[in-house]
């Protein structure tokens, strides 16, 4: 993909199902609390941390590029 991401969870809406960690434990963990964090808040674009946020069963995950602005890759824009 060869872009930057800026990653954020709401932890306001992560109910700690750890799908987003199965699917990319290198993106992302659970704390003693379960809820979910970006092992880093900005990382290379990964095709596991954007399968992780489509299958997050909140919409807990946000993706945006570093670059132009911070356009939205996940949720998209509708």
């Amino acid at each position: 993909m060869g872009d930057r991401w800026r990653i954020e969870v709401d932890r306001g809406v992560c109910i700690g199902s750890g799908l987003c960690a199965s699917t990319a434990p290198d993106g992302f963990r659970l704390d003693t609390a379960r809820q979910s964090h970006p092992v880093a808040a900005e990382a290379d674009a990964s095709e596991a941390v954007l399968a992780a946020a489509e299958g997050c069963p909140v919409e807990a995950i946000a993706i945006r590029l570093q670059r132009d602005g911070g356009e939205q890759v996940f949720p998209p824009d509708e």
